[in-house]
């Protein structure tokens, strides 16, 4: 036993991040590549049985995991970002949710033959989308604009109030199930008990998360935590406030979690990026283990309750109900029509409904024995379904609405001055993003002048990643005359862009040298120092441009001007761009474009 639990364990861990490591590689959305080695592993090869390894730990670290991926996706929610998307965020969470659960529990009336309690069961567990699977593909596709922090917004907070919603309609259930027997239910008894349930789950979390959200903060700026145990007392914190929630009113701890994260996020007395970046670690591995584990729990016996009408149930969920609850949420907004198209193909479910649907099934199994056989699968099914589905189509859709693009080829160019212009000017032609962050007053009135996106900001500021709008980004380029904030900028965005996209000027001296670890790729070639860029521009050097073709070879262009041009850019494919550096001397193929400086004769 001890070793088929090593191995479970160990497959659960490996997979679920070697997994996103493939996906990563090959540009596929992750969840996809997670469920598939998980119904491998699970069903088809009969390796990893969760319930059978984890027994009755299974449920309880499920929910752990979850609300730690809640206090995290939190921790990502800035409240000033309500002020322009508020209003449908708020939508969604009230109008949205309401028709979602009211419809989906029409179709599993009508479609699946349910009994009235059952299909309004089901409705409330499938209200939920989540952010164990909005945020990958968020981070898959990087929407541009305000359609991202909406989705984010509603994919963390809906799942709390999707699983309180949940638990209120099946506890209602249950009531009517006990008095029915003996007397006329009341509907105005049951209107009154699930306001109540309702208005003490949120008092209880919003005192709950305030209170330990203050307790953490207070323990960090006192300093009564060594750096070394921060990560370690916050956890403690977080999984003790969750459990607490929890014990008082049942799945209220998934909201406690989520408002904690959010308080945290937005108070101003401590730096908790530390913290912040100890979770989206974690929480990486907490998604791949649980949907592993998600589609290793399935059995072939499953696959009986997919039918014409499962599948059914399934497209009217993706093809009706969502689409319904977005355009009547977005009545009274400005939102385009693009982004209500992009938000009505974003409504995959996860792993809370799955988790919420298997302990609704133990309670609900002695009262409906023959349909609650069936609510597990079609749960699941929805799930896999709408994960797969959302998971192929969003990002051509968000292409298609011009909300995305295949690669982010944007730059923020930290240091607007005059020749930090000229490249950008250049980068601007080839309709490649360009957006100048610079504390000098003077060169940011200049770029804007010139017709660039300009923001005077110190790059270094606490809120600098929440204040701009990242769509479309996906490199940075430290061109500041000082070595420590060319570092301290790189480092400072670290956890924004991937360590391959994170550039700088070479260093101006040896005593000035930085650990490659706190900063980023050293940019054009060796010995590109500020100074070195600055005295080749000051003496006439001028960025050109060459397109190879037949008859003009690069390698034959290099040796003729060798001495006289410095490559800075290749243009790609597809409008697809590569930098040079230090550490990488792309060769420009047939029909792609050169970039590069030549120095003065």
């Amino acid at each position: 036993m001890n070793e088929q639990l090593l191995l479970g364990l160990a497959l659960i861990i490996v997979l679920g991040i070697g997994a996103q490591w493939l996906a990563w590689r090959f540009r596929w959305p992750s969840i996809l590549i997670l469920l598939l080695c998980g119904f491998l592993i699970g069903p088809v090869m009969n390796i990893l049985n969760p319930e059978a390894i984890l027994g009755e730990m299974l449920s309880p670290l499920v929910s752990f995991a979850v609300g730690i991926i809640l206090f995290e996706g939190g921790l990502s929610l800035r409240l000033n970002e309500l002020q322009e998307v508020g209003k449908m965020v708020r939508n969604l969470l009230t109008i949205g949710v309401a028709v979602t659960w009211v419809m989906i529990s029409l179709a599993a009336h009508f479609i699946l033959q349910f009994n009235w309690y059952l299909a309004f069961v089901i409705g409330s567990i499938l209200v939920v989308t989540g952010p164990t699977v909005i945020l990958p593909l968020l981070r898959h596709i990087r929407p541009t604009g305000r359609i991202g922090a909406i989705a984010r917004w509603e994919g963390i907070t809906i799942d709390p109030v999707g699983a309180i919603l949940a638990v209120l309609v099946l506890e209602t259930v249950l009531i009517v199930h006990r008095t029915a027997a003996v007397e006329i239910v009341s509907i105005s008894g049951l209107v009154v008990f699930a306001l109540k349930g309702l208005l003490f789950t949120v008092f209880l979390s919003l005192g709950m998360s305030i209170f330990w959200a203050t307790v953490l903060v207070l323990l960090l700026k006192r300093r009564l935590v060594p750096d070394y145990l921060q990560n370690s007392v916050a956890l403690m914190v977080i999984i003790g406030a969750f459990t607490l929630s929890n014990l008082l009113a049942s799945e209220s701890g998934l909201l406690t979690a989520t408002l904690m994260g959010i308080a945290i996020a937005n108070q101003k007395y401590v730096n908790v990026k530390r913290i912040i970046d100890f979770k989206e670690d974690l929480r990486v591995q907490l998604i791949g283990g649980l949907f592993i584990m998600l589609s290793a729990s399935l059995s072939f016996e499953d696959l009986n309750y997919i039918d014409a009408r499962s599948l059914l149930f399934l497209g009217a969920i993706i093809l009706l109900v969502r689409p319904v609850a977005v355009m009547l949420s977005s009545i009274g907004t400005k939102h385009t029509r693009s982004e209500k198209i992009f938000l009505s193909a974003l409504a995959p479910r996860g792993v809370v409904a799955a988790a919420v649907v298997a302990l609704f099934a133990e309670r609900l199994v002695s009262i409906y024995p023959l349909e609650t056989q069936a609510l597990v699968p079609i749960v699941f099914l929805v799930i896999a379904g709408t994960v797969f589905f959302y998971s192929v189509s969003l990002r051509p859709i968000a292409r298609r609405l011009g909300l995305a693009q295949p690669e982010p080829q944007g730059f923020i160019i930290v240091g607007a001055h005059d020749w930090a212009r000229k490249i950008g000017k250049i980068l601007v032609q080839y309709k490649i993003h360009v957006l100048f962050v610079d504390s000098n007053q003077q060169n940011i009135e200049i770029a804007r002048q010139n017709g660039f996106e300009a923001k005077r900001a110190n790059i270094l500021s606490e809120k600098i990643v929440d204040e701009l709008n990242l769509g479309g980004m996906g490199r940075i380029l430290a061109l500041t005359s000082n070595d420590e904030v060319n570092s301290l900028a790189a480092l400072h965005f670290a956890g924004v862009f991937d360590s391959a996209n994170i550039f700088q000027l070479s260093l101006s001296s040896e005593e000035s040298a930085i650990p490659k670890r706190l900063r980023g790729r050293f940019l054009f070639a060796r010995g590109m120092t500020f100074q070195a860029m600055r005295s080749l521009f000051e003496q006439g050097a001028a960025i050109k441009t060459i397109t190879f073709d037949n008859h003009i070879n690069y390698n034959q262009y290099k040796s003729d001007m060798a001495e006289r041009m410095l490559p800075l850019f290749v243009i790609k494919e597809q409008g697809r761009i590569e930098i040079y550096s230090e550490d990488n001397q792309p060769v420009p193929l047939e029909g792609e474009t050169l970039i590069a400086l030549e120095k003065p004769q």
